[in-house]
């Protein structure tokens, strides 16, 4: 198998792109203007392909993330693996058991974007499915106090999956997939 070959720069070019077109320009999540505006996004690019490698990376980002408060959230981008969606679920699946194994449990927990991201039981080709596609595999690590403390600020906070897909539906795949690329 050849390598996928990337420039860093592009990789975070096209995600911090993604994030500010669809993220933020369509509200998919109302709390990540502030923290992009305060520069406290960490935006780490790990070359793993294999689950046990980035389940490693992703232990070394927790302890940096517990070293430095004044990073809220984490997004780790896999540009060169994981372009299979169900290996990639397969990882997800390792970390969030490597996060409750490793007493991450109530610190941390992972949010999951995908280019080819399908919710379970849903035609892949629904426009839903875009308010978690990404430009490439990303785990995003959020640190839970922090969602708990602006979820007590925020009307009706179970109704941010709703009006993300009702959005998105309303949009359609067309118009999505130009965003998300």
């Amino acid at each position: 198998m050849t390598p996928i070959e990337y420039r860093d720069d592009e990789v975070v070019a096209a995600v911090k792109t993604w994030i500010d077109k669809v993220i933020i320009g369509l509200n998919f999540c109302p709390f990540a203007k502030k923290e992009i505006e305060r520069n406290t996004v960490r935006y780490a690019i790990f070359p793993a392909s294999l689950a046990n490698d980035a389940l490693s990376l992703l232990l070394d980002e927790l302890t940096l993330l517990d070293k430095q408060p004044d990073i809220q959230t984490t997004l780790l981008i896999f540009p060169a693996g994981f372009s299979d969606f169900e290996s990639y679920l397969d990882m997800l699946e390792m970390a969030n058991s490597l996060l409750a194994q490793g007493g991450y449990s109530g610190m941390y927990q992972l949010a999951s974007f995908h280019p080819d991201y399908c919710f379970e039981g849903e035609d892949y080709t629904d426009p839903a499915n875009y308010t978690n596609r990404s430009p490439y595999p990303i785990l995003h690590i959020l640190r839970e106090s922090s969602i708990d403390a602006v979820l007590k600020r925020y009307p009706d906070p179970h109704k941010i999956p709703e009006n993300n897909i009702a959005k998105a539906r309303e949009l359609g795949t067309t118009v999505l997939q130009a965003l998300v690329k």
